[in-house]
C-alpha cells in the first residue's frame, strides 16, 4: 500500500475551488504525493488553469460578461478572465459537501472569495520550488483556439522553469498530443487517458503507451493485470470511495487520482 501514489485531482477540489492555487495549496498542506490540473488557454495565447469549455460553472461570468456567459474560456484574453471571481461559486454550492459537514473553517470560505484562474507557470513554480509532483492533462481546445499548438507551447514553459522531468506527466485524450511529446522530449513521462466520463467505453488499444490512467468506473482487476503483462503502468481515476480506494490498494495501480486526497491519506 505504501507504494500508491495519493494524487489530488485539480487540487484538492473538495476543500478548495478546483484547478487554482487555493486547491493545489491545500493537497501539499494534506500531503498528497501530487496534483492533477488542467491545462488551458485564452484567446490571448496565455497557459491557464480550467477544466470545464464554459465559465458559467466556476466563475462569476454571468455577472461580469453577462452577454458572453455562454462563450468559450478561449475567447476571453487572460486580463478578462482575471477579472472573474473563482472562488465564490465554491462556497456557494459546497460541491463535494464538505462545507456541510463543517471540514472548512470559516476564515478559508472567507479567502476563497475573489480567487482568480491561476497561470500555469505559477502553479508550475509552486511545484518546482517543493520538489512536487504535477499531471498536466492538455485537453482538446475549443474555437477559436481549436489548432493552438499547446503541446509546443507546454514544453517552452516546462523548459523556461525547469521542471525537473521526474516532477511531472502529461496525460491526454488525444493520443496525437503524446505522441508528439515522445518524438520531442521522449524524457517526459506521458499518460494515456481512457475511459471518457459518461461514455461507457474504455479501451486499452494496443497498449502502445507505457502508462495509463484509466477510468476506475470502468476497470477491474482483470483489466489492470492484463496491462501490467503488457509492460504497463496503471493509474485510475478518479476514485473518491473509500472502499473502492481498499479495492484498488492493492490491485497493483501506481496512483490513485482522488478529489479526497485526505480520505486516501488516512486509508493508507
Amino acid at each position: 500500500m505504501s507504494d500508491i501514489y495519493n494524487i489530488a485531482h485539480r487540487g484538492a477540489r473538495c476543500l478548495a475551488p478546483e484547478n487554482t492555487m487555493a486547491a493545489i495549496e491545500k493537497a501539499w498542506q494534506l500531503g498528497a504525493h501530487g496534483v492533477e490540473v488542467d491545462v488551458a488557454v485564452t484567446l490571448d495565447g496565455e497557459l491557464i488553469l480550467f477544466h470545464d469549455d464554459l465559465l458559467t460553472r466556476t466563475t462569476d461570468v454571468s455577472r461580469v460578461f453577462p452577454q458572453r456567459r455562454q462563450q468559450p474560456f478561449t475567447t476571453f484574453t487572460l486580463k478578462e478572465l482575471q477579472r472573474l471571481d473563482a472562488g465564490s461559486w465554491f462556497v456557494e454550492t459546497d460541491p463535494l459537501g464538505e462545507i456541510a459537514r463543517g471540514n472548512i473553517p470559516a476564515s478559508e470560505l472567507a479567502a476563497m472569495r475573489g480567487i482568480r484562474i491561476p497561470l500555469l507557470v505559477d502553479v508550475l513554480r509552486f511545484i518546482k520550488n517543493k520538489n512536487w509532483y504535477i499531471n498536466l492533462e492538455l485537453k482538446d481546445l475549443p474555437a477559436p483556439q481549436k489548432d493552438f499548438p499547446i503541446v509546443l507551447e507546454v514544453l517552452q514553459l516546462l523548459d523556461q522553469v525547469r521542471l525537473k522531468p521526474r516532477n511531472l506527466s502529461i496525460s491526454s485524450f488525444n493520443f496525437n498530443y503524446l505522441r508528439q511529446i515522445q518524438g520531442i522530449r521522449p524524457d517526459l513521462e506521458v499518460n494515456a487517458l481512457i475511459g471518457f466520463p459518461g461514455s461507457g467505453i474504455q479501451d486499452w488499444g494496443t497498449y502502445e503507451f507505457a502508462v495509463y490512467n484509466a477510468n476506475s468506473a470502468y476497470t477491474d482487476e482483470t483489466q489492470i493485470d492484463k496491462a501490467r503483462a503488457n509492460g504497463c503502468r496503471v493509474n485510475l481515476f478518479t476514485v473518491n470511495d473509500p472502499d473502492e480506494m481498499k479495492r484498488f490498494l492493492n490491485a497493483g495501480v501506481e496512483k490513485l487520482i482522488t478529489d479526497f486526497p485526505q480520505i486516501l491519506r488516512d486509508l493508507k
